[in-house]
Formats: C-alpha cells, sequence, structure tokens
C-alpha cells in the first residue's frame, strides 16, 4: 500500500541506504522459491527496521515471525556484540532456508531459531529483550503483546507490523475477516494501554513502534 504518489515513493527509496548485496540475494531466492514473496520486508522498511535498531543497540532480540530471515538479519545489524536475536517461526520448511543466509551474515552465531507455535514459545524463552518486532499471524498480535509485554525491559521497544493492513482499518468490518478485527483490537490496546507509548508510521504496510514506559 502506498500512502504517498509512487513516483515521491521511488525518490525517497532511492535516497535511503543501500540495500545489502545479501539481503538482495535472499529477496531473489525468495521470490523464486517461496510462497507469498511480499511477505518480505524488503529494502526501505529493512533499513528503517536497521536504522532502529543500531539507535537502540539491543543486547536481546525477539522476532516473532521469521518468514525468510529477511528483517531478522536487518535487526541484527544493530545488535550489540555479545547480543542474541531469538526467531520464532511456525513454518518448519522454511529453517534450512532462513539458515543459510544467517550463516551467511556476520551474525550467525547469534541467530537462534525457534521453530513452533509463538505462543507456546514465548513463555519458555527464559530472557528479557530491549528489542522485539511482531509480525506473525494477526490474530494472535494482542496475545503476543501481552505475552512479551512480562519479558521487556524498561524503555524497551516493540515494533508491530501491518498495522494499517492496505487500509482496512478504516473500511466496514466484514463479518469474517478476523485479522482486520484482531488488527482494530491491537491498534487501540497500543493506544490505551498505559505501560507503552506507541506512535504509529504510515510506512509500507504500517509499522507501529511503542515504548515500554
Amino acid at each position: 500500500m502506498h500512502f504517498i504518489p509512487e513516483a515521491l515513493d521511488a525518490y525517497v527509496v532511492a535516497h535511503s541506504e543501500n540495500e545489502p548485496d545479501l539481503l538482495k540475494a535472499l529477496t531473489r531466492e525468495t521470490y523464486q522459491k517461496v510462497l507469498q514473496p511480499r511477505m518480505l520486508s524488503g529494502h526501505y522498511q529493512g533499513r528503517l527496521l536497521s536504522m532502529l535498531s543500531k539507535l537502540i543497540r539491543p543486547k536481546t532480540i525477539l522476532e516473532i515471525g521469521t518468514y525468510t530471515g529477511y528483517a531478522a538479519l536487518c535487526l541484527a545489524e544493530g545488535m550489540q556484540t555479545q547480543g542474541e536475536l531469538h526467531t520464532i517461526d511456525i513454518n518448519e520448511e522454511l529453517h534450512d532456508f532462513q539458515r543459510k543466509y544467517f550463516d551467511a551474515s556476520p551474525y550467525g552465531a547469534q541467530i537462534f531459531q525457534h521453530t513452533g507455535n509463538a505462543l507456546d514459545i514465548i513463555p519458555d524463552l527464559d530472557r528479557t529483550f530491549d528489542l522485539v518486532f511482531i509480525d506473525a499471524d494477526k490474530p494472535n498480535y494482542p496475545a503476543y503483546f501481552n505475552l512479551i509485554m512480562e519479558k521487556m525491559n524498561p524503555n524497551g521497544i516493540i515494533l508491530s507490523d501491518n498495522v494499517l493492513w492496505s487500509g482496512k482499518v478504516l473500511e466496514p468490518l466484514q463479518k469474517n475477516d478476523i485479522s482486520t478485527k484482531a488488527l482494530l483490537e491491537y491498534n487501540l490496546l497500543l493506544k490505551e494501554d498505559e505501560r507503552v507509548e506507541t506512535v504509529v508510521l504510515p510506512i509500507r504496510d504500517g509499522l507501529t513502534i511503542s515504548r515500554v514506559k
């Protein structure tokens, strides 16, 4: 979804940081071999995730929804030298694809993959986090938020992707549209929960930044 004219969007991308070669290769192979390649964070959002991580300098990162590993690699760019990134995905078929690109990066030894239902995995992660990126199944966004709040460090940052859902958050809610319903609830939750302060960015499909107080 474009919130600004495509020509201006192209100008913004052209004048932002270049996409690393490894991520270009990951993108190319994702489009060749994996279903729903538009799920990739992509060049512009990836550089934004990298920039935010570099500003935060997290020691511990959690990603919910790995897909082919693009966003994880972007977030890892700002991680502290002895940091860890834990990423969760339910699709075991993508595990080796992700691992290949993780190990081709400088951060392979610091990235830990977890395969399965995030609602089951998160409670068993014996650590707290400085930075969390939520980009998985939309109906469970509120549940993910409630689980990770117990594991956030003070001043930790939660990034939530796809919160504008191609503009569907403004349209009449369809009876069977559980994803839009969940995102409407989630966006309201972030706005009203006094434990966080939140800003919604109209970037790509919508990205929320929430700081834990």
